[in-house]
């Protein structure tokens, strides 16, 4: 898909959010952020109902509004799709929520810092003072991948805040997602000599590879869903790092996050949602599919409203299934 240069052409401006909230985070990561916000040609914001892309791991949300090879960025497909009349206008945010440990899970760490206070107290409050637009019943969230987490986990922690959500190819199930790297990482770990060298080693590499990155990843998910501000860099794994044995108090406090066990706790609350959409590729190489099918067989059971559906492809470069996701969610909120 080629950008439409016939298209009206919104705005997209950029300001940074001093955050409170982040300040004094225990990586020492920049409590200043950036964020993007589209407004659709021909209006500027005011009334309009609002959507915040949270975006995957290793990404910040400008990402999203950067020129894009062969293809849209999202902008541009936001441009499409309400010159068309796919879907109505929509005011859309991108917050930078990148970290040391590259990316985010969009809920609140001790290690990794508040993200969720952040995005509920500060960054959603001040774009709608900005820009006169969403409010209780017209914000909504999406996002891919750790993005999906983040839309579904909000939108279940979170569903008096947020009245629409769209996780594409969210992480859950997190025994199959997770658990398969644990082995590669306690290598990686005993190599280096530990949690901490590794990352220094890594923070002073002039290039990460691919490899680097799953390991930097699933240190960033033990910051997240386990964090223990008084071990070095406030990482600590669910694993044994001699057998690599689940300890099972730690992975307990993992599975408390997975989007399978809060659906199950909190599941009847997305009711309060005016759009709950769900997606994933049936070849998904994370295995997320098989989370996601948990997922729409647990809210069917409970009577949940929702939409589902499997497409056939993998993980990557999968931004097309917003053509779908985007139209839903900014008609409920319209609506």
């Amino acid at each position: 898909m080629r950008r439409d240069l016939t298209t009206p052409e919104g705005a997209v401006t950029s300001f940074t959010l001093p955050s409170a909230v982040l300040r004094d985070n225990l990586l020492g990561d920049d409590p200043r952020r950036r964020i993007d916000v589209y407004v659709p040609a021909g209006h500027d914001g005011a009334g309009l109902p609002l959507l915040v892309d949270l975006v995957g791991y290793t990404a910040g949300g400008p990402v999203h509004t950067n020129w894009k090879n062969f293809g849209e960025n999202v902008p541009e497909r936001l441009d499409r799709l309400i010159a068309t009349g796919a879907m109505p206008p929509v005011v859309v945010a991108f917050p930078d929520c990148f970290t040391k440990l590259g990316g985010n899970q969009y809920i609140n760490s001790t290690t990794m810092g508040r993200w969720d206070d952040f995005l509920l107290t500060e960054a959603v409050p001040e774009i709608e003072r900005r820009f006169k637009c969403g409010g209780a019943g017209k914000r909504g969230v999406f996002g891919k991948s750790s993005g999906g987490y983040g839309a579904i986990t909000h939108a279940l922690i979170h569903p008096d805040f947020w009245s629409a959500a769209a996780s594409h190819s969210g992480d859950m199930a997190f025994e199959l997602c997770y658990l398969r790297d644990m082995p590669g990482l306690l290598r990686a770990l005993a190599k280096a000599g530990g949690i901490a060298p590794w990352l220094d080693a890594f923070w002073a590499k002039p290039k990460a590879g691919d490899a680097d990155i799953h390991i930097l990843m699933d240190l960033a998910m033990a910051a997240t869903y386990d964090p223990d501000p008084s071990a070095p860099y406030g990482i600590r794994l669910p694993i044994d790092p001699h057998t690599c044995e689940l300890i099972p108090e730690r992975w307990a406090e993992w599975m408390k996050w997975d989007p399978l066990t809060l659906a199950a706790e909190r599941a009847d609350d997305l009711k309060k949602l005016k759009c709950v959409y769900i997606d994933c590729g049936d070849i998904d190489q994370f295995d997320l599919v098989y989370g996601a099918r948990r997922l729409t067989r647990l809210l069917t059971a409970r009577g949940i409203p929702h939409t589902y559906e499997e497409f056939p492809d993998n993980h990557s470069s999968v931004d097309y299934r917003m053509d779908v996701s985007l139209p839903l969610l900014a008609k409920a909120l319209s609506a």
